[in-house]
């Protein structure tokens, strides 16, 4: 039987997030600026500032990852910038997994498979998901992993392009009670085969939105799909 208190669940649960993710540590359409991914020809016109930030320009290109032995394996590549490491995410192991695992490492039909740990050049983290289902639309497993954040408002989304792939994006702030904090996150998605990957980022305590976006954007301008 679960004994453990539900204020002392919160309080693990948001430590080891930031453990764990953190390397233990109105829908409204808009694009995208020179930087950010290539707009559709139905996008809107570009957007600086918030929610979008498109004045802000992508990372220069380091590394390609996706491939084998990249440490991020998936059926597409994109480029990160220098000073970063792409890194399976580890569950922990024996009663911590069975307790935290789920919690952190799937949302709304989407399993976390990767991060690019961007610390080293202080801009925080970049994971990547991938839905557990089929799917031929980008845009539902996009809506479904947003609304998988219970804490989530605001949502927007927008066409764009990744690469050479049509993909929808989404901004929303989410909020920590726990840490009484809001945070803007991102995420971009695009079909590759027969599923939906998620690149998604965040700012908050680790990194700001000029720290967390430049990255974001370079991965999202060199998505290459290849399953």
């Amino acid at each position: 039987m679960d004994t453990m208190h539900p204020r002392t669940r919160a309080t693990l649960l948001a430590a080891l997030t930031l453990c764990l993710l953190a390397g233990c540590a109105e829908d409204k359409e808009q694009p995208a600026a020179d930087g950010s991914p290539s707009p559709s020809t139905t996008a809107s016109p570009v957007v600086p500032g918030p929610p979008w930030h498109d004045e802000i320009a992508p990372a220069p290109a380091s590394t390609t990852v996706g491939g084998k032995g990249s440490g991020c394996e998936l059926p597409l590549t994109f480029s990160i910038g220098p000073d970063r490491t792409a890194k399976p995410i580890k569950v922990p192991e024996g009663e911590l997994g069975e307790l935290l695992g789920e919690e952190l490492t799937k949302r709304g039909g989407a399993t976390v498979r990767c991060e690019v740990d961007g610390r080293a050049a202080g801009a925080g983290f970049l994971r990547v998901w991938l839905t557990d289902q089929p799917t031929t639309d980008p845009r539902p497993a996009l809506e479904a992993f947003v609304a998988g954040d219970e804490k989530a408002s605001d949502p927007r989304y927008r066409t764009v392009r990744a690469g050479g792939a049509d993909a929808v994006e989404a901004s929303w702030i989410s909020t920590n009670e726990l840490l009484e904090e809001e945070n803007r996150q991102w995420a971009l998605a695009v079909r590759a085969g027969d599923r939906a990957v998620l690149l998604t980022v965040s700012e908050g305590l680790v990194a700001e939105v000029g720290d967390v976006l430049p990255g974001y954007r370079l991965a999202g301008r060199t998505v290459a799909v290849t399953g």
